[in-house]
């Protein structure tokens, strides 16, 4: 009879242990799925989208570098165009999807937080693109070279089936996504190769208008966006520590006629390990090297 419990309570807890990641999985999937519907519902070709083109390209003229001057520099280098066409294809996606991966398996309690983030950030995004799309530098007609069609690879092939909106520049979700993964990994790990990290953000800035598919402004949206998306994420995140603090406590091992007498004395807690040898209290040890494997 024992025998025959353990051997169903096998298959029953690896379920359990592995319905979390099913759900953060799910809701990544719909994430995407509702992010390549958004944008291809927000195609609604380039007539108000190069309007829209030439009026933010006459209002930061006098306030920001030129975009079409700085690729022109940065084009004086050769294979220029190609790192920087490779680094806007193959670093958006794969480089958040491997942020929340690891954040899943290192650091759990900050997963949900960078999670809601990215959420509330891409939604607000797919908002701003209905209320203001965008032609980008490279289709605006003010003599910026589109790298994706003279040296390859491109994010808009002709097949894209839709998620390559090329009319919604307003904001960059490349530069927001890369600032998220940069300050996320600066405020979570400890490591030394945060840093190198971080380099993501202000390197996808400047492929971003090196491959002239957006503007400075772009960005800076996109910036202010992620700021509001985070203070939205810290009130869901202090909402939801308030419900659990006012959650009803259940009644206690010895239950309410237990003498107060043998209750356990809250003071009288065993001394971990490291505290007995020494080590500072609460387990406060040099951070491990956690973006690299152990």
């Amino acid at each position: 009879m024992a025998s025959g419990g353990v051997s169903t309570a096998g298959p029953r807890g690896a379920f359990g242990r592995m319905r979390p990641l099913a759900t953060e999985a799910g809701l990544l999937a719909v994430l995407f799925a509702f992010y390549r519907w958004g944008r291809a519902l927000l195609d609604h070709g380039p007539g108000k989208a190069m309007e829209n083109a030439a009026r933010l390209w006459e209002f930061q003229r006098s306030w920001l570098p030129s975009e079409v001057e700085f690729q022109q520099w940065a084009l004086g280098w050769e294979h220029t165009a190609f790192l920087a066409n490779l680094y806007y294809v193959g670093m958006h996606f794969p480089g958040t999807t491997l942020l929340l991966v690891w954040l899943y398996l290192r650091h759990r309690s900050s997963y949900s937080r960078v999670r809601n983030e990215l959420v509330l950030l891409t939604g607000a995004g797919l908002a701003v693109h209905v209320l203001f799309p965008l032609a980008p530098p490279r289709l605006a007609g003010i003599g910026a070279v589109d790298t994706m069609l003279t040296v390859g690879p491109s994010a808009y092939p002709p097949t894209a089936d839709g998620i390559a909106n090329q009319y919604a520049a307003m904001p960059s979700l490349h530069v927001g996504w890369a600032i998220l993964v940069a300050v996320a990994v600066v405020r979570v790990s400890r490591s030394r190769w945060r840093w190198v990290v971080a380099m993501h953000a202000p390197v996808t800035v400047l492929v971003v208008v090196v491959t002239a598919n957006h503007y400075w402004t772009d960005g800076l949206v996109a910036a202010v966006l992620l700021a509001g998306a985070m203070a939205g994420a810290a009130a869901i995140e202090r909402a939801r520590r308030s419900g659990a603090d006012d959650a009803p406590e259940a009644p206690g091992p010895a239950g309410p006629g237990r003498p107060a007498g043998d209750r356990p004395d809250p003071a009288a807690r065993p001394v971990p390990s490291g505290e007995a040898c020494g080590d500072p209290p609460g387990g406060q040890r040099p951070a491990r090297d956690d973006l690299v494997p152990a």
